[in-house]
């Protein structure tokens, strides 16, 4: 049986893991100049990896994929990025004034205000040109997440961020799940690798990285450990629910902060999490059988007890990324081959028939 673990956490570390050739930063006053869009649309989703999801004020979902950034308005998909520049996304967000930014692995970030492009790399003073994810904090302020550490970004310049001081890592470094089996050193490039970013009640910031999960108080950064003293490795997803409580979800299972004690719900690999209106958390996990992924829902009534409800609501997907609830109530998730959405009875590839 840990074998079979180990194989499957070895592809789940192929498919989403990066090799990191990184370029160091320097800081310059503007981005490179602005690239005009062309837009291309089609009634199919696409074919390839969507690795987030997310929806816009307006209504419109935008995915971020190795296709490029899709934007579908409920009739066509539209790829904003197809004539623009090449490129392997991974993240998308809307921020608080309406304009969009996208993660890409290899040339850095892009700013997007619907007209045009800008594009920021380590030669703007990004911390690394491999990014997967995106967070805008209460203040506004953008924060990127690098294989080489944290940027916040704050509408002038970068602030760049080390979870524990360390190498960079070479094209020489790789990562196989038995890694995850013994204590991660301090020294570690997996620690300043960067899956994810929360800002929590207080104000402080969580950091899930290919290492530990680390909190950032303004001054230092401590690495996070279970009442038992054991530290979380190789974190994917980190949220904050409507009541304030913490989730962590990766190599440990799937976790829970309410701000005292943490509380374990899944000890299998877990990649994504997302609370939807109803306090319901879904998650993208290694399914029950060993055999591929479950899309599984947790009823939120239930979470305070023993033993929640859980549902599984799709399984057998090689992956399953980005989850959200649309504002129609219809929960979209991405995968190695497209985007699917699920309406609560059936499932849309959006696929030709």
């Amino acid at each position: 049986m840990k074998n079979k673990r180990n194989v499957l956490y070895s592809l789940i570390i192929m498919l989403t893991g990066v090799i990191y050739f990184p370029v160091q930063a320097q800081q310059k006053n503007d981005a490179q100049d602005a690239v005009e869009t062309k837009d291309v649309s089609t009634s199919q989703g696409p074919n390839r990896m969507v690795r987030t999801i997310k929806q816009d004020r307006r209504g419109n979902i935008w995915l971020a994929s190795t296709e490029g950034i899709i934007r579908y308005d409920g009739k066509l998909f539209t790829n904003i990025t197809s004539k623009a520049m090449q490129a392997r996304f991974f993240s998308v967000l809307e921020d608080k004034k309406g304009n969009f930014w996208f993660a890409s692995v290899g040339s850095g970030v892009y700013y997007y205000n619907e007209k045009s492009f800008k594009n920021y790399t380590t030669k703007d003073g990004l911390a690394g040109d491999q990014v997967t994810n995106i967070y805008e904090d209460k203040t506004g302020n953008v924060w990127f997440g690098t294989g080489v550490g944290a940027s916040r970004y704050d509408g002038k310049s970068f602030q760049n961020f080390k979870m524990k001081e360390g190498p960079v890592p070479t094209g020489a470094d790789s990562i196989h799940v038995s890694v995850y089996q013994h204590p991660i050193p301090d020294g570690s490039w997996m620690h300043n690798d960067v899956n994810s970013i929360i800002e929590d009640k207080t104000g402080k910031f969580w950091f899930g990285t290919r290492g530990y999960v680390s909190i950032y108080d303004g001054k230092t950064f401590t690495t996070v450990t279970n009442k038992e003293g054991k530290p979380f490795a190789n974190v994917r997803s980190i949220i904050k629910d409507k009541k304030g409580n913490i989730w962590l979800g990766g190599y440990d299972g799937l976790w829970r902060y309410d701000g005292i004690t943490f509380t374990n719900f899944a000890q299998k690999f877990v990649g994504n999490i997302y609370e939807d209106r109803k306090g319901n958390i879904w998650t993208s996990s290694e399914s029950a059988s060993g055999k591929g992924w479950s899309l599984l829902r947790y009823d939120g009534k239930t979470l305070s007890d023993n033993k929640p409800v859980v549902t599984e609501v799709k399984s057998g997907e090689p992956m399953i990324f980005g989850i959200i609830e649309a504002k129609d109530g219809s929960i979209w998730f991405g995968t190695v081959n497209g985007v699917c959405r699920y309406d609560g009875v059936t499932f849309n590839d959006f696929k030709a028939k």
